[in-house]
């Protein structure tokens, strides 16, 4: 077990823990400067984020028996949030696909396999696709199920309860993390309303913008140019 200090420097710019709740953090190239780019670019609300969703991940994974690369798992859970930074004020695509898009780049300047990439492309831009990632591949399902134990508790009772605070002491949620997350998320969409048709950060932009108004589905279908 890390101690708390080398553990928590992992959750920002510091350097990798090497085993958290038993589970070995990749050390390689890949890994490092996926970590990198998640500390230059994210808050830490989502950069801790990313850190716990590898290791919920992955310890799902261990739970069912599952084979999958840690490193690539490591590397799709540092990108998950990359499309919120600074870097995509400029996008009117839905994050998730400027998170996906960055996360493919990365995986190509390092010379990864192009089906590999693409797995990681679904797997980073599913990632919130409630009901579908789970069917994309075993990277997204398992993505996707560490970001909703880490965001909504689901399956955490299969945590146990000295793996639960070892996970928290190498990367704590902080004081009002929910609260903050929503913040974060509000952050990186406001710019873009409309990308959040049919999407989680439609709730989130419902919360906190006043001026907001959601995309009707049943509207744009009775709204449309035909004459039935």
């Amino acid at each position: 077990m890390a101690s708390q200090e080398s553990a928590g420097a992992g959750a920002g710019r510091g350097s990798l823990s090497r085993k958290v709740c038993g589970i070995g953090v990749p050390q390689g190239e890949l890994a490092r400067e996926a970590h990198e780019v998640a500390g230059a670019l994210l808050p830490g609300v989502l950069s801790g984020h990313a850190q716990r969703v590898f290791i919920l991940a992955a310890l799902k994974a261990q739970r069912g028996g599952v084979r999958c690369n840690t490193e690539r798992l490591y590397v799709a859970s540092m990108f998950i949030n990359v499309g919120l930074s600074a870097a995509y004020l400029g996008s009117q695509r839905r994050y998730e696909v400027d998170s996906a898009d960055a996360a493919r780049q990365f995986l190509a300047r390092h010379g990864v396999a192009a089906s590999a990439a693409t797995q990681m492309w679904h797997a980073v831009a599913l990632h919130t696709s409630h009901g579908i990632a789970k069917h994309a591949s075993t990277l997204a399902a398992l993505l996707a199920a560490g970001v909703r134990t880490d965001l909504f508790g689901e399956d955490l009772a299969a945590l146990p309860r000295e793996s639960e605070a070892e996970l928290l002491r190498a990367y704590p949620r902080g004081e009002r993390f929910k609260e903050q997350f929503i913040h974060a998320i509000g952050q990186g969409v406001a710019h873009r309303p409309g990308s959040t048709f049919g999407t989680l950060s439609a709730d989130v932009l419902e919360r906190l913008d006043p001026d907001y108004r959601r995309i009707n589905y049943c509207g744009l279908i009775l709204g449309a140019k035909w004459q039935e």
